[in-house]
């Protein structure tokens, strides 16, 4: 998709605040209210923007472990990949889950509550999983940055 200036500005600010109304957000980006209602609509519709959502703090939230869980899958077929993919999509204390290069094929984010709940999550859900050979958990101990905004 082809961005102007404008484009770009209106991205930006949806990144940062997208619960400004469109009067606020045309102002901001120098628009009239009707082009950037337009926009905003032609964005969604060519999937430049997903969805827009409520992004919550895990420590307030009560999720007081985050750990990045690397895994070694048994075999590299397609049905393993497929039948590891759809389960980790379906676990809720997965937040994103990668496909990588290197000596591991997967690298999970993941929240829990507490180290029991992670015990619980890493034996019943990922080592008992027929693809997975291995894990390796990496645990967080402060989040140094975070941001869901791309550089457009």
């Amino acid at each position: 998709m082809d961005l102007s200036r404008a484009d770009r500005r209106l991205l930006n600010e949806l990144q940062r605040d997208a619960t400004r109304n469109q009067s606020e957000l045309a102002e901001l980006v120098g628009m009239s209210r009707t082009s950037c209602w337009r926009r905003i609509r032609e964005f969604e519709a060519a999937g430049l923007i997903e969805r827009q959502v409520a992004i919550v703090n895990p420590k307030a939230a009560g999720f007081n472990i985050q750990v990045l869980l690397l895994v070694a899958m048994t075999e590299h077929t397609d049905e393993n990949r497929h039948n590891f993919e759809r389960h980790v999509s379906l676990l809720p204390e997965v937040t994103e889950c990668f496909s990588v290069s290197g000596d591991r094929d997967y690298i999970l984010h993941v929240v829990v509550r507490d180290m029991d709940r992670y015990n619980d999550f890493l034996n019943s859900e990922i080592l008992k999983h027929a693809a997975v050979r291995s894990a390796s958990s990496t645990f967080v101990l402060r989040r140094v940055k975070y941001s869901t905004e791309l550089p457009v």
